[in-house]
């Protein structure tokens, strides 16, 4: 009776779930997190990023995050970038929105600045690392990039 009536109830659930643990995993993901209120702050730092990549071909100094900025990291829970995956920068990067988006003037400080860090390991990243080296590496960076690119049209 069971053979092919509820066999099926099961298994759907299942790939549901499966689903959304994988929606954060996905480096498309990064550019559908810039389709909904993107700060003014990341549009500005995005656009200046671009501007620079497209002129000099990539940055234009070399200037690695300080331990100062590491501080700032760990003291919200981030990760450097190097060892961050794709799921946990695309939560990070729809915390830092939110953060950004909420009424809170210092929470909203704190976005910022940690967006700005973001930035500036990304370059550091995308200057010092060689082919060699990119495999070491986690690839969270790149969902980074797609985010920046798609918000600074």
């Amino acid at each position: 009776m069971l053979k092919n009536g509820n066999s099926n109830c099961f298994s759907g659930s299942v790939k549901r779930v499966s689903r959304a643990n994988d929606y954060y995993a996905n480096i498309n993901t990064a550019v559908a997190l810039g389709k909904t209120q993107v700060p003014i702050k990341h549009k500005q730092l995005a656009s200046n990023y671009v501007l620079i990549k497209r002129i000099f071909g990539s940055c234009a100094a070399v200037i690695p995050i300080t331990n100062a900025d590491r501080a700032v990291l760990s003291r919200h829970g981030f990760m450097p970038l190097e060892n961050s995956t794709i799921s946990h920068i695309n939560r990070q990067i729809e915390q830092l929105k939110s953060w950004s988006n909420s009424g809170d003037i210092l929470l909203g400080a704190y976005a910022n600045e940690l967006f700005e860090i973001r930035i500036k390991e990304l370059k550091y990243l995308r200057l010092t690392v060689t082919s060699g080296r990119a495999a070491e590496f986690k690839d969270g960076y790149q969902a980074l990039e797609k985010y920046i690119e798609y918000i600074a049209r």
